[in-house]
Parts: C-alpha cells; structure tokens; sequence
C-alpha cells in the first residue's frame, strides 16, 4: 500500500487542522493504521491509531481529548482531525498502515508539516 498525507500547514495555538492519508492498492481496510510525528530534534512519537474498522482507537496521553482518528474505507483515506492545537505540536505528521500483526508499520507516508504558533 502506498499513502499519501496532505493537510498540514500553519495555524495559531488554539487553532484547528485536519490531516488526511490516501491509501492506494486494495484491502485497505485489512489495515491498521496509525499518526505519527516527529519534531526537530527529537524522536519520532506515536499520535495514534486505529483499527481495521475503525471502532478502537488509541491516543498518545499529549494529543487526548484534542485529535480524533477516524477512516473511511470506501474512501481508502484516514483522518487525523487535531482542535486546541499547541506550539508544542509542531511537527511533520506521518501516517502510517500495517497488517502485519507486530508492533512496527510496515508502511508510511511522506509526512506533511504541521506548525503552530504562539
């Protein structure tokens, strides 16, 4: 599967984005799917992830109650809707599918840059 993230850009603290990851080839929903990030300077994080169905999502402590995971898998897309955005979530946002069962994704996106200003 490849994917695709768009979405990103700048926006004040306090201020609302929201990410998209396109997924190409088939079987997408077999997938689990995930939002990472990486700002400079330090690793890369998880943001979080959701299911094959998207019924069980899990969040990093940092991002819950602000950002919401959601698919569509008609669409092949998910989505990682972000409110009450922070400087400190200034990052490059990467999406990420997986169905191999292990901890690590197999596949992931190019990233797309997310800043947010004070």
């Amino acid at each position: 599967v490849q994917l695709q993230a768009s979405g990103g850009g700048l926006v004040q603290a306090g201020g609302s984005l929201r990410l998209s990851c396109a997924a190409s080839g088939r079987r997408f929903s077999t997938y689990r799917m995930a939002w990472f990030r990486q700002a400079p300077g330090k690793e890369r994080e998880l943001v979080g992830t959701v299911d094959w169905s998207g019924g069980t999502t899990y969040y990093a402590d940092s991002v819950k109650g602000r950002f919401t995971i959601s698919r569509d898998n008609a669409k092949n897309r998910v989505y990682l809707q972000m409110n009450s955005l922070r400087p400190q979530d200034t990052a490059v946002y990467y999406c990420a599918a997986d169905r191999s069962g292990t901890p690590q994704y197999e596949y992931w996106g190019q990233g797309t840059q997310v800043t947010v200003s004070s």
